[in-house]
């Protein structure tokens, strides 16, 4: 029985692949016919499904850039550089949607100690890291067997020596593994969608208007209160806008 539903999951798995192939040809068929809202409908269609990719977002970022729709075209982007962080192309075209947001919102640089060790972090992701680290500690066990039951004295030597090393290495990149981990945590990122909405001081609509943001601006979501979202700008100033008029990432 279990055999059975097993090869049952496998072909609707490969039908409902099948179907999603099919319509990311026909969105792409129309995207180069100029279609572009027709093209969205079908990738739009793929989503809806519960399949994703950044090769979709990428393409669903391209046809809403094409209408002019900064937010999709910017959250789409995003999504795909989420997927694809080292994608040229999606850094390219994520370049010229930005080019299209109204907001001009000032980035605080890193500087210091911070800085180095989060450009370090960036060097892998959390999975390259996690993955080191247990070859690390892998390798530090074979070493330090090897130092146990070597029966020279410089072989013992290079053995215990080298699995310091290897030890301290395993350490290093368990730290930059946990980072990388808090790093992602902590970051909420999302689009505001509505093309110009209020930030509150507090989150109730009677509360005093700190400053407006615009349609395809990227934030940080620090906090939720009810209907409300508490953000963050890249310049440091903190508001509360509405859940409705943005789309978290």
């Amino acid at each position: 029985m279990k055999a059975i539903l097993y090869i049952l999951m496998v072909l609707l798995s490969s039908v409902s692949f099948a179907q999603d192939e099919s319509l990311f040809e026909q969105g792409n068929a129309l995207y180069n016919d100029g279609k572009y809202a027709e093209a969205i409908d079908k990738y739009q269609a793929i989503l809806d499904s519960g399949m994703h990719s950044s090769e979709l977002y990428f393409n669903l970022g391209n046809a809403n850039y094409k209408l002019n729709n900064v937010a999709p075209s910017v959250y789409f982007y995003e999504k795909a550089l989420q997927l694809a962080p080292n994608d040229k192309d999606i850094k390219n075209n994520i370049a010229y949607a930005r080019n299209m947001t109204i907001d001009a919102i000032e980035v605080i640089p890193e500087v210091g100690i911070s800085k180095i060790v989060n450009n370090l972090t960036n060097v892998m992701t959390f999975d390259g890291w996690a993955i080191t680290t247990v070859v690390l500690f892998i390798l530090f066990v074979i070493l330090f067997i090897t130092y146990y039951f070597a029966e020279y004295t410089n072989r013992k030597r290079i053995a215990f020596t080298s699995s310091l090393v290897v030890l301290g290495l395993g350490f290093i990149t368990l730290f930059f593994a946990f980072h990388d981990y808090n790093l992602a945590n902590k970051d909420h990122p999302a689009i505001i969608f509505a093309q110009e909405t209020q930030i509150k001081s507090e989150p109730n609509l009677s509360s005093q208007e700190v400053f407006k943001l615009h349609e395809g601006t990227k934030v940080q979501v620090l906090d939720t209160v009810n209907n409300w979202k508490k953000i963050k700008l890249t310049d440091g100033k903190t508001g509360w806008v509405s859940s409705a008029d943005i789309k978290v990432l």
